[in-house]
């Protein structure tokens, strides 16, 4: 039996905004239900709203493709909006619509949706929703369609065969301690077709983000001394068995990956002033 459900709540007697599509997230309904709750009281008694719970994406498919005319709003933390933006991107239809977003989860959680301006307390975020503004924000995108919302990590070290996700992240601590250089896969990193980094200057770490509204990524390039500050449109990274993190999801071992910003991909709703 499927676990997508749907509720409705119509404000009677006058207009009101845009109709809803509220998207819970089933793991903040689990950690944090009161907030969920009081965010959906405020976001029912404003507006015309239809709520879903979709515990899969091919659920979350469902949900966007049957929306109508609903405008999309997220209750959840970063990476149920990232999952939200995903979708968006299969179907081709990111920047349709302008996405609500009422965090919901613990700080860390919620940490890249807030610093875009969502407020943190849930009456305060519904009710921007509600009566807020759209602002366009550049996107992380990646040449297989992955979406990043947030901070993109890469670790140049080997990824073993066996392991998983925990024995990653040991390789990548052990890795960063040793002092011999036999960690390194043989990489390769440009930055708009400039060459940043290969096997004669191999880096540690690289950390990327994506100002709010430069349409460039920012780069920092670590190699054992002052990191190395870098911005670009587009970043390739070619080697054997590199590792990265994407809001907050180990991916690896990868061969090769670019990452492109996309300008203005989607709006979120915003406080108005």
């Amino acid at each position: 039996m499927s676990s997508l459900s749907t509720s409705e709540s119509r404000p009677t007697g006058r207009p009101g905004p845009d109709p809803l599509l509220v998207l819970l997230d089933p793991v903040a309904r689990r950690s944090d239900g009161e907030s969920v709750r009081i965010a959906r009281d405020v976001l029912c008694g404003g507006a015309d709203v239809k709520v879903a719970l979709p515990e899969s994406p091919s659920e979350l498919d469902r949900a966007l493709a049957r929306r109508g005319r609903r405008r999309p709003v997220v209750i959840g933390s970063d990476l149920a909006v990232q999952r939200v933006l995903q979708a968006l991107h299969r179907h081709r239809e990111l920047g349709a619509d302008a996405l609500g977003v009422v965090p919901v989860g613990r700080p860390g959680a919620v940490a890249k949706i807030r610093a875009l301006g969502v407020p943190p307390e849930p009456v305060a975020a519904a009710r921007a929703v509600i009566a807020g503004v759209s602002r366009k924000l550049d996107l992380l995108i990646d040449d297989t369609d992955e979406v990043v919302l947030g901070d993109l990590r890469i670790h140049p070290y080997r990824w073993g065969r066996a392991g998983g996700l925990r024995s990653l992240w040991a390789k990548f601590a052990a890795a960063e301690q040793a002092t011999a250089p036999a960690g390194h896969p043989r990489l390769r990193i440009e930055a708009d077709g400039r060459l940043l980094a290969d096997v004669h200057r191999p880096p540690c770490r690289l950390d990327i983000t994506v100002p709010v509204g430069e349409g460039v990524l920012e780069l920092w390039l670590h190699t054992g001394g002052e990191p190395r500050r870098v911005r670009a449109g587009s970043l390739t990274v070619a080697g054997r068995g590199f590792g990265c993190e994407a809001d907050g999801r180990a991916l690896g071992p990868l061969g090769a990956r670019t990452w492109t910003v996309r300008a203005g991909a989607w709006e979120l709703v915003l406080p108005a002033g």
